[in-house]
């Protein structure tokens, strides 16, 4: 299966991007599937950007061998460098695709993809891809955001507005932002079955004042300088002026006290 001509990651890799990324970590982005590592075993971490939750796996499984896949070269040169700068020894990073991953069958004891399935038009087989290559016994383990059940306060008719046009192009895209609360049904219907999988839920949430005005920061510049941006306006969804009134939006959201955002995430550990 290859990926479709029209597939595209609707967040892109701007700077703004990649700095969300860099702040996961293997606590705070896959507490869920921490109890179920053991030192020793393969990973295989899909859609790994630029590899710091990757790492974090990789210590947890040391001295098994972790490799990190991303369609991107650029990001997986990036990657590269961090686990370099890590002295991390048992991680390697290498270009792929989600629909066909360049693994043997049964030949990975943990598939894990963070963030992944939501921008991906066939979801389900993305996941039956993932369990292709899962031994038997071994876990397949997905965590993806549901844009709909974010939640902040104060209420903000930017961030309304925002959350609107978020979710009108990733549908024009034909991806899914409310892919939190569907990892369960495409794990079934990937092949799973439901004494194989476990569904749970998980949150980031930013409410310190610097947790704040970083989460508001980094999406003010994704408003008007990453391929969300790009794609709205190219979707004919937004324009710059409006683009501009959202970024705006989120910058006052993020220096009003007491603010608090949360994030809600679905999460499934499906074993093989």
């Amino acid at each position: 299966m290859t990926t479709p001509a029209s597939e595209v990651y609707t967040h892109g890799h701007h700077e703004s991007v990649l700095r969300s990324h860099r702040w996961r970590t293997a606590e705070n982005s896959a507490a869920y599937l921490l109890p179920g590592l053991e030192p020793g075993q393969r990973l295989l971490d899909v859609g790994c950007g630029p590899g710091t939750l990757t790492l974090g796996l990789a210590a947890r499984v040391a001295p098994g061998e972790v490799i990190g896949v991303d369609r991107s070269e650029a990001v997986i040169e990036l990657a590269r460098d961090e686990a370099r700068r890590a002295g991390a020894e048992n991680v390697t990073f290498t270009t792929g695709d989600a629909y066909a991953l360049p693994f043997e069958d049964d030949s990975v004891d943990v598939a894990h993809a963070h963030q992944l399935l939501q921008h991906l038009q066939d979801p389900v087989a993305a996941l039956a891809e993932l369990r292709r290559v899962v031994r038997p016994g071994g876990l397949v383990a997905v965590r993806d955001a549901d844009y709909a059940g974010m939640t902040w306060f104060p209420q903000d008719p930017a961030l309304d507005e925002w959350s609107a046009l978020y979710h009108e192009v990733t549908q024009a895209n034909g991806a899914e932002a409310d892919a939190g609360r569907r990892l369960h049904s495409w794990a079934l219907a990937a092949g799973f079955t439901e004494d194989t999988v476990v569904a749970t839920a998980g949150v980031w949430c930013y409410a310190s004042e610097e947790d704040r005005r970083w989460w508001a920061g980094l999406w003010a510049e994704r408003c008007t300088e990453s391929d969300f941006a790009r794609q709205a306006v190219a979707h004919g969804l937004a324009d710059e002026v409006g683009l501009e009134q959202l970024a705006a939006g989120w910058r006052e959201w993020g220096e009003q006290p007491g603010g608090w955002f949360a994030v809600l995430h679905g999460e499934v550990l499906a074993r093989v």
